[in-house]
């Protein structure tokens, strides 16, 4: 890859649009495993709440406006499904940006069964967002291809998985040793320490206040992630899961800042501004976070508008 000046580098991010499609779906591969569970939850509530229909209007608007580079970090389908990673990908490529300036990442709903973990079917369908700028001494373990890194500007982008199976009603994260080990060596490498580590994640870098929480819906080595940003520079640490947008800072070892940045869920129609659909967009130097904002689905004018990040 040809490196190009170092430069502020536009990215949006988005996450969580929970893309459903049960075309040739036989029933009993909704009934007989964890499906159940998530089948009829989006009967009886969330079916309510996300639309499919907005998703798209962010797509055409992203579109539009464009951007360097777009993220997403997780939960792009609901069940795990075939159909449902495909017209994913459908939607994705409805915005018109290639490979190279759109990186994607698996949520809990991605990984939802033992088999789509065990045959790596996010992976799969989304390969072409997955590829790495630097070879990473370790990928290739049961994560799959994570991490991966791409360099744009004065961001490394770096996209990890805490994705696996759960037992229903469970949707907490875990990366892995081997996955934060090759993480550790990402960090250390001179073309990353150059310029400012964007870390995408499906789970938060910060927990559940209880224990159970943390269990329920948390990430078990969030305190592993903060301890590895702590390199003296600012980072930033994008996430999805929690369905609200927020930026909340954290100090880090010498005076630097974590930026947790939270999309909210690209499918929710919501009343609470903070929850409802729309997509983040930061500007990032080799410096650091120079500026983020959102851009917010707006049901007067059925457009996107622009607000201010919520600060946690």
């Amino acid at each position: 890859m040809v490196r190009r000046a170092m430069s502020t580098v536009r990215i949006a991010h988005l996450s969580d649009p929970h893309v459903l499609d049960l075309t040739g779906v036989p029933t009993r591969q909704l009934v007989l495993n964890k499906r159940i569970t998530g089948w009829l939850n989006l009967k009886l509530k969330r079916g309510s709440h996300h639309k499919p229909w907005v998703v798209e209007a962010m797509m055409d608007d992203l579109r539009e406006r464009r951007v360097d580079h777009v993220v997403v970090t997780g939960d792009l389908t609901n069940l795990s499904l075939n159909p449902e990673f495909e017209r994913a990908r459908a939607l994705l490529e409805r915005m018109g940006y290639g490979p190279e300036a759109l990186s994607v990442i698996p949520g809990n709903h991605d990984v939802y069964t033992a088999g789509a973990e065990r045959t790596q079917r996010f992976a799969r369908h989304f390969a072409p967002y997955l590829t790495s700028d630097i070879a990473v001494e370790g990928v290739g373990h049961s994560a799959g291809p994570f991490p991966f890194v791409r360099l744009r500007g004065g961001a490394a982008i770096i996209g990890l998985s805490t994705a696996v199976a759960r037992v229903p009603l469970v949707a907490s994260g875990s990366a892995g040793a081997p996955q934060l080990a090759a993480l550790a060596r990402v960090l250390q490498h001179p073309e990353v320490r150059a310029r400012t580590p964007v870390i995408l994640s499906h789970h938060p870098i910060t927990n559940p206040r209880t224990a159970v929480g943390t269990a329920l819906r948390g990430w078990s080595e969030a305190g592993d992630l903060r301890r590895a940003l702590s390199l003296g520079r600012d980072a930033l640490a994008l996430h999805g899961h929690l369905h609200h947008r927020v930026h909340e800072r954290i100090a880090a070892d010498g005076g630097a800042t974590i930026h947790r940045l939270g999309a909210t869920s690209a499918s929710l129609v919501d009343d609470d501004p903070r929850a409802m659909a729309g997509y983040n967009v930061y500007e990032v130097s080799e410096a650091g976070l120079e500026r983020a904002s959102a851009r917010v689905y707006d049901k007067a004018s059925k457009g996107f508008v622009e607000m201010s990040l919520p600060e946690a």
